[in-house]
């Protein structure tokens, strides 16, 4: 894959670019103050983008605005965003410009080198990487709304979808069938009003859309 990076930190920056290389993808250029970030974008046009949402100058929300800015002029740029901390406006935000295509990670995840493999290239295909940390804040902030109806087994489903985790790796992680893991799906989406016909990113988008509504 060719990928930008942008990222103020130079360790973190240079570790990212190491580590992509490493793995057999090409770093085609890299960014350290948020103005640097759209022009690298509309020039490389890469498989995917890995953006710090805080960046010079001002280490506000740069890095966010460079990526919603970039999805703009090219929809179907995969992007990959990192954050210090759970800031939850931030993920919601980018999940407003549409959740295919769409990850929102914590820096912490970066060092389980496998995790955050797997996450690149799960966005870069189209799909969608939440940490589970997001996911978490995403749904408690729900009060008084239809994810209250969901038994603990399907708020755990619900959650490892909105991770972007298929049937299979579902039924992994819980220790159960996958049988089971498309019943609890089934009734997942019958109770939040939700085509149990959805499947594979639609249903994920789905997810997506209904945590973010």
């Amino acid at each position: 894959m060719r990928v930008v990076i942008a990222e103020d930190n130079v360790l973190l920056r240079e570790g990212l670019q190491l580590l992509l290389s490493s793995s057999g993808h090409e770093v085609v250029g890299t960014a350290s103050t948020g103005p640097e970030v759209l022009p690298l974008l509309l020039e490389h046009r890469p498989d995917v983008a890995v953006l710090d949402v805080r960046m010079p100058p001002d280490f506000r929300d740069e890095g966010l605005r460079a990526a919603l800015a970039a999805r703009e002029q090219l929809p179907d740029l995969p992007v990959l965003v990192l954050s210090q901390y759970v800031e939850e406006t931030y993920a919601a935000e980018l999940l407003n410009g549409g959740a295919r295509g769409v990850g929102y990670l914590l820096k912490d995840r970066v060092g389980r080198v496998d995790e955050f493999l797997d996450a690149l290239e799960r966005v870069a295909a189209g799909g969608t990487a939440l940490d589970p940390e997001v996911v978490t804040e995403l749904m408690q902030r729900r009060r008084d709304h239809p994810l209250d109806a969901l038994t603990p087994r399907e708020r755990e489903v619900l959650g490892l979808m909105a991770q972007g985790q298929d049937n299979a790796s579902i039924a992994k992680a819980l220790v159960i069938t996958e049988r089971s893991v498309h019943k609890h799906i089934s009734n997942l989406f019958a109770k939040l009003g939700l085509s149990p016909s959805d499947t594979g990113h639609r249903r994920v988008l789905a997810v997506l859309a209904f945590l973010n509504s």
